[in-house]
């Protein structure tokens, strides 16, 4: 096929690999990258750099229905997902079998819970994996999946978990910022995020614990986020992190606009273009997120044409060091090898606008008419 000429205009359309830093979250940082102390230090500026922490933990507790203490700062998702999965204490692990590589390769010995076509956890799967075990469990699924947006039945997962006395940590990544979360009334003992996925900085993250659920550190050392992971605090990334948190709360209107623009990338192309297919359409999904399938075209050289026609797109995850591979969350879905081999991720975001969406259509219906 013959590739599109470059554009001179850029469209990211990749909110679900990271989304452009916001404004407030840049303000927020650039204010306190000026002040050297350290948070652990006793003196005036290290009590400022420590007072500034312990607003932006309060302004993520506030954001996700839970008490300041709770939440735990790291280094970002990765973490979090394995101070969850190595700190809580079961010895017996559950996770879904489309869950992130961080999950994936933190446990290997874990047992899989199966999905449907759709991409959601197999409750009748997962109600079996309970019965065979008799040790003390944990189950680990993700709250909406990176690559299809779709999201999981968590309030019948943690009712399942409760009946046996199982922890439940959800991978809250992508979920974070593009539904609405009340940690303290969800049942969930362990939530990972990530402060760049909804406009904070990278390198900085949370995990948020249930009241009083202890948990080992993996990090140790000076003792820091109350014994729970040591290492001086990443004050700029906490403070970020904090803005785009306060960010996402006072604008609700955002999400809705963003899924407009999805629906109707999606009604045209399903409308204009025999064969093609979205991925997990039946169920709830992420507003922004959209797995589409396009017949004819694998999905690396997909994500190279829309690169030169200047739209940055993925082909699933975009986690893996710059590889693009087979699709393991499709692959668990059970879709055949054309459908994993020729589907990219597109997700929208606040910078993107309908004129975006407009180049997006006549980019992506140029390419399937030169391949079908």
């Amino acid at each position: 096929m013959k590739f599109l000429e470059k554009s001179k205009k850029s469209i990211y359309l990749d909110y679900n690999a990271t989304a452009p830093l916001r404004p407030e979250a840049r303000i927020a940082m650039v204010d306190v990258l000026g002040n050297p102390g350290n948070p652990s230090s006793v003196h005036a500026m290290g009590r400022q750099a420590k007072s500034a922490i312990e607003c932006a933990r309060s302004q993520i507790s506030d954001f996700v229905g839970t008490s300041p203490e709770n939440v735990i700062f790291t280094s970002g998702g990765t973490e979090s997902d394995i101070l969850a999965l190595k700190g809580s204490g079961p010895s017996q692990i559950l996770i879904s079998s489309i869950e992130h590589d961080a999950v994936l390769a933190a446990v290997p010995e874990a047992s899989r819970i199966l999905v449907s076509e759709d991409g959601l956890v197999d409750l009748n799967h997962l109600r079996t994996l309970l019965k065979e075990t008799s040790k003390p469990t944990l189950i680990s699924v993700m709250w909406a999946n990176n690559e299809t947006g779709a999201i999981q039945p968590i309030e019948e997962i943690t009712a399942l978990a409760s009946d046996v006395g199982a922890l439940v940590h959800v991978d809250g990544v992508q979920a974070l910022g593009k539904i609405p979360i009340d940690f303290s009334n969800s049942g969930i003992d362990m939530l990972s995020v990530s402060a760049h996925k909804i406009g904070g900085p990278t390198g900085v993250g949370a995990l948020i614990i249930r009241d009083s659920l202890p948990v080992k550190p993996i990090l140790v050392g000076g003792g820091q986020e109350r014994g729970r992971r040591s290492g001086t605090e990443n004050l700029s990334g906490i403070v970020g992190f904090g803005a785009a948190a306060k960010a996402c709360k006072t604008q609700p209107g955002e999400n809705l606009e963003v899924t407009q623009l999805r629906d109707m990338f999606e009604k045209t192309i399903l409308e204009k273009a025999l064969g093609a297919k979205i991925i997990a359409q039946g169920v709830e999904r992420l507003g922004n997120t959209s797995a589409i399938f396009m017949p004819g075209l694998n999905a690396e050289t997909q994500v190279m044409a829309f690169d030169l026609a200047g739209i940055a797109v993925s082909a699933g995850a975009a986690c893996s060091s710059g590889k693009v591979k087979q699709s393991h969350v499709l692959k668990a879905m059970n879709l055949p090898d054309e459908l994993i081999n020729n589907t990219i991720r597109i997700s929208f975001g606040w910078q993107n606008t309908h004129e975006d969406v407009d180049r997006l259509i006549e980019v992506w219906l140029k390419l399937y008419k030169e391949s079908n």
